[in-house]
């Protein structure tokens, strides 16, 4: 039986806080109620606004895992209200609004992706028009009066809008608002989040749980995962995600094109591995005792063992082995998206492999363009990829193709 002290450091793995006081106030805080013994009630809340997930979206989900495997009740709660208006956290434009419709189709899919990771049978659904759609007008203007409006525009994504003379509409104000009544619908100890909860958790929900007699959860604010150029946020948008519905080799193939030094991020917040596995890897890679290519095989054959088995894990290392390793590709490569109906000289000038047009013409008609081996013979072909592919330039100059919409 691991020690509180133990337990503590796993949970309080891969959080960002921004404020070092914030950081030990919460880690004193989760001490002593997990000194209770007893079962803490943790949630986190997923607004279906896409039908999809990436490996960014696990991160909470791994760290509620980690709460059920210590004991605790888990409720993945699917914001079914909530999505009605968008949370304006990590954006500076307004999000647009989700017909019922279009929100209750998203749903239907979250719960299943979800159990690639939670326990199916530890797991409380629940959806928050339960409450959310109960509350008169005059409650919202109790909910309302605990908080200032400068409260809200202070937030950085609002002050940005602000300074550029655009509108912050009335209703976008209301999202906090709602967050924070879920935590008190649900009367909860932790509520789990990204750094862009930071305002919603921390401040409003734990505000709003003082304020109506409660006592305010403990934010587990963790940090957002880069996506496989290891600088950017994870985003389906910009191209540079990973799906968890990828297939083993496209999901083992992706985490190997990323960055060395994004490898650490990954490992504390996407992997089962615990506080002092991670120090042992960071710790071989500095002294030199762990070569970074095998730590980052260790790392893929991790993260698809998550998603898909170990023995897809298995499979998946050696057809990445067969197909990279021993074809002298490189593992890391930048990425680049395909979009339908493109032709390889869109690709080539699109990717930065040619200088224009003519130049990539240029290059096929001397036989240095490759695609998976195969020799490209005519310009205008047109790529339709059905999974991930490398285009070769010459000796030296590779890119991984990847099939958008």
């Amino acid at each position: 039986m691991s020690t509180i002290d133990d337990q503590v450091a796993l949970l309080m793995q891969g959080t960002a806080y921004g404020d070092d006081a914030i950081y030990r106030t919460m880690e004193a805080e989760l001490h002593e109620r997990l000194a209770e013994g007893r079962p803490l009630r943790v949630y986190c809340g997923y607004d279906p606004r896409t039908s999809d997930l990436h490996l960014g979206h696990t991160i909470t989900m791994r760290k509620l895992r980690q709460f059920q495997d210590l004991g605790h009740e888990v409720t993945f709660l699917i914001g079914n209200y909530t999505s009605l208006i968008g949370d304006p956290s990590d954006k500076d434009s307004l999000r647009p609004i989700l017909t019922p419709q279009q929100v209750e189709e998203n749903a239907r899919t979250y719960a299943e992706q979800a159990f690639r990771i939670l326990d199916r049978n530890r797991t409380r659904i629940r959806y928050n028009a339960e409450w959310l759609s109960r509350l008169t007008f005059g409650d919202l203007i109790h909910l309302a009066s605990h908080f200032t409006v400068q409260q809200f525009l202070a937030r950085e994504n609002f002050a940005k809008r602000l300074d550029r003379g655009e509108p912050i509409y009335l209703h976008e104000t209301f999202y906090a608002l709602m967050q924070a009544y879920d935590a008190v619908a649900q009367e909860t100890d932790v509520q789990v989040g990204g750094t862009d909860q930071l305002f919603n958790i921390i401040v409003a929900g734990r505000k709003l749980q003082e304020a109506l007699g409660q006592r305010p959860q403990i934010g587990i604010i963790l940090d957002i995962l880069p996506g496989t150029d290891g600088v950017v946020k994870m985003s389906k948008s910009l191209g540079n995600h990973i799906p968890i519905t990828a297939t083993p080799e496209d999901m083992y193939g992706k985490i190997m094109s990323l960055p060395d030094f994004a490898m650490p991020a990954y490992f504390k917040l996407v992997t089962r591995y615990t506080p002092a596995q991670i120090a042992a890897i960071e710790r071989g890679l500095a002294e030199g005792s762990r070569h970074p290519r095998d730590v980052k095989m260790e790392l893929a054959r991790e993260i698809v063992s998550i998603f898909h088995g170990d023995a897809a894990a298995r499979e998946a290392e050696r057809h990445f082995v067969s197909v990279f390793q021993e074809r002298a590709l490189p593992p890391e490569m930048p990425a680049f998206t395909v979009t339908s109906g493109a032709t390889i000289v869109d690709v080539l000038t699109g990717a930065g492999l040619a200088r224009s047009r003519s130049d990539a013409r240029r290059l096929i008609d001397q036989g240095g363009v490759r695609l998976d081996g195969r020799t490209i013979q005519r310009p205008d072909e047109v790529l339709e990829l059905a999974g991930e592919a490398v285009l070769q330039v010459g000796k030296r100059r590779f890119v991984r193709l990847v099939m958008g919409r």
